[in-house]
């Protein structure tokens, strides 16, 4: 069930009618939303410590003053709060791109609300640590490697290493079990939603974001047919 008070969604929409009736929707689920309509407002807003800091972003990708990719690009260097791509551009070109900029989710507009809504339940789930009121088992050190669940935090040799929410509960989950075969079907199902309607590409592009990201590609191996495990050398 939601936290009615508890989840805060930034919208970056320059259209009226789809922005106005999606504030209406989301308040009427219970949501706290907020509403901008250029992409430079949408930066302003989320550089802003006086406001609550919002738990998830909807982004239009073609915004008035500059392009959404741009904004996306911009909000994550800085911060990991998800985003949640929503546009009129459905070529795959544009999913793997909003993707690889940190985008956590793409919604192809036109959406069904509640479509909308389960991703959102579903990003901002996944972004808090499980288990979050203990501290047993929330930590994993695979030899340089260290995932801890509680603080969302990953070092390698005791340097941090930035993911988006999304790349970390994908390596937090591979990392539960390593050398275990995880299948494509159950990564999608315990990261993304049980009732996924994204394409699999998705967990593609995160993989390889994750493995450029932890500078060894091969600790996340591919299983052809079946999925990734990962494998970290610890006396390497």
């Amino acid at each position: 069930m939601w936290q009615r008070d508890a989840v805060l969604v930034l919208i970056v929409e320059d259209d009226d009618r789809i922005a106005e009736p999606l504030v209406t929707g989301l308040q009427r689920e219970g949501l706290e939303a907020e509403r901008v309509a250029t992409g430079r407002a949408g930066l302003d807003r989320i550089a802003d410590a006086g406001s609550p800091f919002p738990d998830v972003v909807l982004l239009d990708l073609r915004l008035p003053d500059m392009d959404g990719f741009e904004v996306c690009k911009q909000i994550r260097a800085g911060h990991d709060v998800p985003i949640i791509v929503v546009t009129a551009r459905g070529e795959e070109v544009d999913r793997v791109l909003g993707l690889e900029l940190g985008a956590d989710d793409y919604v192809v507009k036109p959406f069904g609300f509640r479509e909308l809504l389960a991703r959102i339940r579903a990003v901002t789930r996944r972004a808090q640590p499980r288990g979050a009121t203990g501290t047993a088992g929330s930590v994993v050190e695979l030899g340089p490697l260290v995932v801890d669940r509680r603080t969302r935090r990953v070092t390698i040799n005791d340097e941090p290493v930035v993911l988006t929410p999304k790349e970390f509960d994908v390596l937090a989950l591979l990392a539960e079990d390593p050398d275990a075969v995880w299948s494509r079907t159950r990564i999608l199902e315990e990261v993304w939603d049980a009732h996924w309607y994204g394409p699999t590409k998705t967990l593609d592009v995160h993989v390889a974001t994750l493995r450029k990201k932890l500078g060894h590609p091969d600790w996340i191996e591919t299983v052809r047919g079946v999925g990734f495990r990962l494998h970290v050398d610890v006396d390497a």
